[in-house]
């Protein structure tokens, strides 16, 4: 069952390019994956030194997703989507069970993708999760010290209608939170008779907890990030028929407008967007990285797929999370975190 799930996902993430899906995927159980960096353009000197490795520090993962570096922690956490469960890496002790019950607290047992997805902080340093299972986004209430399966729920609907599994979330600078809501935690996807809405939808929870449908017509929002203030975003459809990578500028209430393809090279999932403007994208074959323009600068390439990333250290360290492992990338020259 946990490889057709990933086998399912990455489909919707790669069809466009891939049609020997099955030997692809099949690299995942040959071990570690190795990886290797592709230049394209003199300007991704500037963000990746010539000497940068790709570095595998953790494993044993079933689909390892939503990366999220706390630096007064110097922790990373992830979720484990698969086993319903956070994970914390330190460069002491590497990884570490952090929270159970990440994305589902319910006791009927279930399939699919039921754990926590993205993670992020709060401006009170709190936790938020992006839970699956639940169908909702929710708020920790125990400290980042001390964990524990306690939440509040921020948003599970919207008008009445149950979310379907939220995927992936930014918090913008005032406090609201965005956030994009795919499929796939349902059990049978968009054939699960729970679905309530009969689209996808990206939303903004505003301070006050009111939510907002921003956009409907993406067929699979996936990734979403804002790009240096705020005043535009990218948002990733990872469906296979139509691989777009999408910006919106945002208006005075918050809202998306003026909607334009950023790119098209490949399905994507989760995307990560640096001080300067530069995306860096995940899905099949690794880390794509483009100036603010939409410009290919170069490669981190990864066998198999990868599914989200996370800056760390002052955008100087990358860390990569890649179907059951955890990898690191220094991208200027150091010692280490």
């Amino acid at each position: 069952m946990i490889n057709q799930i990933k086998s399912c996902r990455a489909v919707s993430l790669c069809l466009v390019f891939f049609l020997n899906l099955p030997v692809l995927f099949a690299q995942s159980t040959k071990g570690k994956p190795e990886g290797k960096i592709e230049k394209l353009s003199k300007e991704l000197d500037a963000i990746l030194h010539r000497e940068a490795k790709v570095e595998v520090i953790a494993g044993g993962f079933g689909w390892v997703e939503g990366p999220l570096w706390i630096e007064s922690k110097k922790m990373l956490l992830v979720s484990d989507v698969l086993n319903n469960t956070v994970y914390k890496w330190t460069p002491q002790k590497g990884k570490e069970v952090y929270l159970e019950h990440s994305g589902y607290t319910g006791e009927q047992s279930r399939g699919e993708e039921l754990g926590s997805n993205g993670l992020a902080l709060n401006h009170k340093g709190q936790l938020l999760l992006c839970q699956h299972g639940d169908r909702r986004v929710a708020l920790m209430n125990a400290s980042l010290d001390k964990p524990k399966p306690d939440y509040t729920t921020l948003a599970s609907e919207y008008k009445g209608k149950k979310f379907d599994s939220p995927n992936d979330l930014v918090v913008k600078s005032n406090g609201d939170i965005y956030f994009t809501d795919p499929p796939y935690g349902l059990e049978k996807g968009v054939n699960n008779p729970s679905k309530a809405a009969p689209y996808q939808g990206v939303y903004k929870i505003s301070k006050n907890g009111s939510v907002t449908l921003l956009v409907d017509t993406i067929s699979r929002p996936n990734g979403i990030a804002f790009f240096p203030g705020e005043k535009s975003l990218l948002i990733a459809n990872s469906d296979g028929e139509r691989p777009y990578l999408y910006r919106y500028d945002l208006d005075k209430n918050g809202l998306l407008i003026n909607g334009s393809i950023f790119q098209n090279d490949r399905g994507v999932d989760g995307i990560k967007i640096d001080k300067k403007g530069n995306v860096f994208t995940t899905g099949q074959g690794g880390v794509w990285i483009y100036n603010k323009k939409g410009v290919l600068l170069g490669k981190i390439k990864i066998e198999g797929s990868t599914s989200n990333c996370a800056f760390a250290d002052n955008y100087n360290t990358l860390f990569i999370t890649a179907d059951d492992y955890l990898l690191k990338v220094d991208l200027v020259k150091k010692t280490g975190l």
